[in-house]
């Protein structure tokens, strides 16, 4: 039942590229909208399990959004440098001179799955002089670079 509504929420955020190529904020706000409906279900309890669900997906597909949106190359290109450099639990922290937003990436997991290495993070972001907190997980592409797969 869990997983139906789960679903029922995230089609709507899949839906918002249509036919066009996701934009850094789509890709967040899909990616923190799974990572916020699966923490949601792990803390909702009997029938707030539902609600939890929900709150979590939509808090999650906004903070997403909104970390997704003001990540430019570069702090894309230092992020994918923390999970393939960094030992668990050491933290790399830059601030964008351009934009002024400041990130903090900290790998607090590696394991390996079926495609190779994977690595849980998480990206403390102030955006707007705002903290924005996001946990995921990424994996290693064939290419080098670091796919979020939550």
């Amino acid at each position: 039942m869990y997983k139906r509504i789960l679903i029922t929420l995230l089609i709507p955020l899949f839906l918002i590229t249509g036919c066009q190529s996701p934009t850094k904020r789509d890709t967040g706000t899909v990616l923190g909208g799974l990572a916020g409906g699966i923490l949601g279900n792990q803390v909702g309890k009997g029938k707030g399990r539902t609600a939890a669900i929900i709150v979590g997906t939509l808090a999650g597909a906004y903070i997403g959004g909104s970390i997704g949106q003001q990540m430019d190359d570069n702090d894309h290109y230092r992020s994918q440098q923390a999970l393939e450099s960094n030992p668990v639990n050491r933290t790399t922290s830059w601030r964008n001179p351009d934009s002024g937003n400041s990130y903090e990436v900290t790998p607090t997991r590696t394991f390996n799955s079926d495609n190779g290495p994977c690595r849980e993070y998480t990206t403390e972001a102030v955006i707007n002089g705002r903290s924005e907190t996001v946990y995921g997980t990424a994996c290693r592409q064939p290419d080098g670079t670091w796919q979020a797969s939550n």
